[in-house]
Order: structure tokens, then sequence, then C-alpha cells
């Protein structure tokens, strides 16, 4: 996987029981090439850090979908992997992300 595009700012973390917290975020996209240089549709990887400004991560949500919306309006579907803020997407589509 190639990284590809990186996501850094303050966005809007929301999930299941709560409206809304601002956190910072640093993420990368890492995208599936095939052996001629072209981009796999449907292969990549988000992964980074989200800042809960000094907050740990509630043991409830850890594993748990969320949705970060960036500082661009955007929103991407991610699974918050550990206490600390570490954050993981793979693959494509409604289930994943926000796009389609």
């Amino acid at each position: 996987m190639t990284p590809v595009e990186e996501y850094a700012g303050e966005g809007r973390l929301e999930w299941a029981g709560e409206s809304g917290r601002t956190v910072g975020y640093r993420l990368t996209r890492l995208q599936g090439m095939a052996a001629n240089g072209l981009p796999v549709p449907g292969v990549f990887r988000i992964e980074g850090d989200i800042d809960l400004r000094g907050a740990a991560v509630p043991d409830y949500v850890v594993g748990s979908p969320v949705t970060l919306r960036l500082s661009d309006g955007r929103a991407l579907a991610l699974t918050i992997t550990s206490r600390d803020g570490r954050v993981l997407s793979e693959g494509h589509g409604p289930s994943r992300c926000l796009c389609c």
C-alpha cells in the first residue's frame, strides 16, 4: 500500500450516545496499487490518531464505529481501536465511508 493523502486538523467526532466532540486528528490514507502502478478501486486503508484533548476514549467506544467530520466538510466512518485514540478504516462502501 502506498501513502496517497494525509489529513490533519480539527474536526468533530460523533458516536452513539454522544452528539459530537471537537477533536484534533492526523490521518494517512494508504492506497492499494496494481503492478502497473494504477490504484486498485476499493483497496485502501485509513489509519491515524485522534486527540480528545487529554481525555481518554471511553471503553464502550473502543471497537465501535464513529464518524469523524473533517474541517473541510467531509465525513469518514472510522473504528476507534484503542483508548489513546488510534483509528482505522479499510475498504469502501456504505458501511465504510459516507460518500456512497
